[in-house]
């Protein structure tokens, strides 16, 4: 190959590098301008703008543009133990508009993003109904390694930086939801999630089938129900020991309801889990529990807020055939808890059966 082939030959090797990179640059730019025209997570959604049709379901993505709508002034917020609660039966009967903003598995740090994003957008919030499960009494709920889970977490949509959010557009994921997006616009897909986010992720009650839900209860002990009654006399736990039992994340409670206005009614809901699931009155573990519980109270009297307590031995935890799992309820259950919640929240008490307890503040 002579001086001049080569020269030839190198020219087109260059050619063909730069439209081959071009080509790749305008591909990608194309499929960022198509997740950026459908804004599947809602970033130009602001108050008075409504928000995206929910297209996906892992809600930390999705819920941010609710809560930055401003179609809300109402919450509820926790894990999937409290994503049965239908916000528009609650938003009859309590007053205001809620949305569901509760995630599946939600950690309390996930949680508390939640919560400050919606204080910081909603000037001034009229109820919040927060769950609070058993994470939240962890010794370490607190630690790095617990604030996330296996689900992706955007804390981009959270931290309220706007210009920081449109680079993370460019994955396959945004686009896959972007195009179920153009598919509903198009009439070809529902929404995923309604649009104040309720959603009944539980199997249609019809297909209830109350053996397999006791295999999920009692897998682990052969299927073998646990003792409901308390242990007597109580197990023994020395004062040192009781003087080390520490509830940080009660702490991260605390400031996110000061964050909060002093006219906003605060519902702190501890859902009813399954016996099965719940520390075994007199044990160890369950004078922990209480003394979280304790404390839970205390800090809501300092807050003004209202603690209702589902947590127990009772009617509802006790029966097998209110559950899917150890944690989750069935519609029914939901349909109770909503009926009490509306009334406690109207100076109403809640069904008299010994399945909540209520603490009002003082």
């Amino acid at each position: 190959m002579n001086e001049t082939e080569r020269s030839q030959a190198q020219a087109a090797w260059t050619r063909w590098t730069i439209g081959f990179f071009g080509s790749v640059a305008v591909t990608l730019l194309v499929l960022w301008g198509f997740a950026s025209a459908l804004d599947p997570f809602g970033l130009r959604v602001v108050n008075g703008h409504p928000p995206r049709p929910i297209m996906d379901i892992n809600q930390r993505f999705m819920y941010p543009q609710l809560v930055r709508s401003g179609r809300f002034d109402s919450a509820i917020f926790g894990t999937s133990t409290m994503r049965l609660l239908d916000p528009a039966a609650l938003s009859e009967g309590i007053g205001g508009r809620f949305a569901n903003l509760a995630m599946n598995a939600a950690t309390p740090w996930e949680q508390i993003q939640m919560a400050d994003l919606f204080a910081r957008q909603v000037a001034t919030p009229r109820s919040v109904l927060w769950g609070i499960d058993s994470t939240w009494c962890e010794a370490d709920a607190t630690d790095p390694a617990k604030r996330l889970t296996p689900r992706p977490f955007p804390p981009w949509l959270y931290d309220g930086v706007g210009w920081r959010d449109w680079p993370q557009l460019m994955n396959l994921t945004t686009l896959e939801i972007a195009a179920r997006l153009l598919a509903h616009h198009l009439g070809l897909m529902p929404e995923r999630i309604r649009g104040d986010g309720y959603e009944v992720f539980t199997p249609p009650e019809p297909l209830y089938d109350l053996a397999r839900a006791r295999m999920h209860l009692y897998a682990d002990r052969g299927g073998v129900a646990p003792e409901p009654g308390p242990i007597v006399p109580p197990e023994s736990v020395s004062s040192e020991a009781r003087a080390q039992w520490r509830f940080p994340a009660l702490d991260w409670l605390d400031q996110a309801l000061s964050r909060l206005p002093p006219q906003t009614r605060v519902l702190l809901v501890l859902p009813p889990a399954h016996y099965a699931m719940m520390p075994r009155e007199g044990s160890i573990g369950g004078q922990h529990y209480d003394a979280c519980k304790r404390d839970l109270a205390a800090m809501a009297a300092r807050h003004g807020a209202t603690v209702i307590d589902y947590a127990l031995n009772s009617p509802i935890t006790r029966r097998d055939e209110n559950y899917w799992d150890r944690v989750h309820y069935r519609l029914p259950i939901a349909r109770r808890i909503e009926a009490d919640l509306v009334a406690v929240a109207n100076g109403r008490p809640p069904q008299a059966d010994g399945a909540v307890a209520v603490t009002q503040p003082r």
